[in-house]
């Protein structure tokens, strides 16, 4: 057979293929030759999504991956080894992703992916191609403003999801929950153990007595203390959403539904803490998906067959008697007996008076920088009678909102007990008492008892007044380095004049 003439035109009949199967193969050969030229990087991975070859260009992104050559990136897993790729959904599904941007630690990128075959049609790999990033050698390219556009929204939903992260992140410690009585030592030192465990924790405890701020202390001493805190009162949620409120919502489960579904609080709380408020208000029927997610650590959307995986812990809280409800039949006894793993009691604050002090400065530090007082009010001496001699049904968010009030109603600096006129007044004792002779066998005060209070008097006034020159007058400070309350240094100021 002759050799074909090189340099003679071609007549229609030499532009026919002679094996179309050669001219494929010679095809395919020089668009994987131009494709390795144009773009920026390419990579062929097979069918067990193993990286098989890289181009010269590849390698210039291989130390942004943390890789330092060919040797140490070559064989790999493409998923273990390129951050957020979809190599292997190309393999699995056989479907070619033909533009898509791509971001991982190395940067930004406009990517394509194409599914490899065999001879028989069988997906033997993929080949994907990097043909732009978001250099300024680029900034002229007709795809800058998309890869512009896609970094900017990016940036702003990576700000997005840190802001919603510091919401979620607990405002209080177990060191928050102020006083420092021996039944309030003993609720923090049980908060500390249980802090530490994985267990789910049920608080009891009459309203207003600091349950939420003692979820947030346990989640804030957890290991969890990273992840999300969610907090949700049962009792304020309408019993026909609580499931989806709970559980989530699959896409397009029912007629209104959002079309791209929503988490439910323990998917959003997840590799966190759920804190369950008045769980004693949660209907029965519900309380047996509850249960199960507890036990089983996975949950169900409302309108899926898929369940998906949980890392959740539950710290649970209510006012009522759970035993009791068992009893009657208002609760499940398993879910009780699921929940009561932990319990622990916060005191009402009529069992807790001595703290009295502490938690009304801090109540009224706290009321000066949410009304914005210019600066925080203190107590007079009877004025903290006055509270100390009240029931508190309802407890330190009764006691804020009476302190809150007379603050607001009132210019002065010092709030007496003529502030708090809403309050009820001890019965005072009978003049009878007063004046009663002393007992038989009561002796006199002697005059060295006289003395003694004297001298007692003119240390304390002394130690009063270097504390306030040492601090400029200023009270609280004082206050502070005396050792003592604001409102008993009022009060000994008072006496003093």
């Amino acid at each position: 057979m002759p050799a074909p003439n090189l340099t003679a035109r071609p007549g229609p009949t030499d532009r026919l293929p002679q094996d179309a199967g050669e001219i494929l193969r010679l095809a395919a050969r020089s668009m994987f030759d131009t494709f390795a030229q144009a773009a920026l990087g390419m990579m062929v991975v097979d069918r067990q999504h193993r990286i098989v070859w890289i181009s010269e260009g590849y390698k210039h992104f291989l130390p942004a991956l943390g890789y330092a050559s060919e040797q140490d990136f070559v064989g790999h897993l493409v998923e273990d080894v390129v951050p957020n790729t979809l190599m292997n959904q190309v393999i699995d599904s056989g479907q070619p992703i033909l533009v898509d941007l791509l971001t991982n630690k190395a940067g930004t990128f406009l990517v394509s992916r194409l599914p490899l075959r065999g001879e028989d049609g069988q997906v033997i790999g993929a080949i994907g191609m990097v043909w732009l990033n978001e250099s300024p050698d680029h900034s002229e390219s007709t795809m800058q403003p998309l890869m512009a556009k896609f970094s900017r929204l990016q940036r702003e939903l990576d700000d997005a999801r840190r802001e919603l992260a510091a919401q979620r992140r607990p405002k209080y410690t177990i060191a928050s929950f102020i006083g420092t009585s021996p039944v309030v030592m003993e609720v923090k030192r049980l908060a500390r153990r249980v802090a530490g465990t994985d267990s789910t924790v049920l608080l009891l405890g009459e309203t207003g007595t600091g349950k939420e701020l003692m979820a947030q202390g346990i989640h804030a001493g957890s290991h969890r203390a990273a992840g999300p805190f969610v907090g949700v009162n049962i009792a304020a949620v309408p019993e026909t959403l609580l499931e989806a409120e709970f559980f989530g919502v699959a896409p397009g489960a029912y007629t209104g539904a959002d079309r791209k579904g929503r988490p439910g609080k323990f998917k959003l709380a997840d590799g966190g803490t759920l804190f369950l408020d008045e769980i004693g208000d949660m209907p029965l029927a519900l309380q047996a998906k509850l249960l199960r997610v507890l036990q089983e650590q996975e949950v169900e959307p409302l309108g899926s067959n898929k369940v998906e995986k949980l890392d959740t812990r539950v710290i649970a809280a209510t006012s009522r008697d759970l035993a009791a409800m068992v009893e009657a039949g208002q609760f499940r006894a398993d879910l009780y007996y699921r929940l009561n793993v932990l319990p622990i009691r916060l005191p009402p604050l009529r069992e807790r008076l001595s703290d009295m002090d502490a938690l009304a400065d801090h109540l009224l530090d706290d009321i000066a920088r949410r009304t914005g007082l210019a600066a925080p009010k203190s107590l007079t001496a009877d004025a903290l009678e006055l509270l100390s001699a009240q029931r508190w049904p309802g407890n330190i968010r009764e006691l804020r909102n009476v302190l809150e009030q007379a603050c607001l109603m009132t210019d002065d600096l010092v709030l007496a007990a003529a502030n708090l006129p809403t309050l009820a007044r001890p019965a005072s004792p009978g003049a009878a008492a007063n004046t009663a002779p002393p007992e038989a066998g009561m002796p006199h005060a002697a005059p060295d008892g006289k003395r003694l209070h004297r001298a007692v008097a003119e240390l304390e006034t002394e130690a009063i007044r270097a504390a306030l020159q040492a601090t400029n007058g200023n009270k609280v400070a004082a206050a502070r380095m005396l050792g003592i309350a604001r409102a008993t240094l009022y009060e000994k100021l008072a006496q003093l004049g």
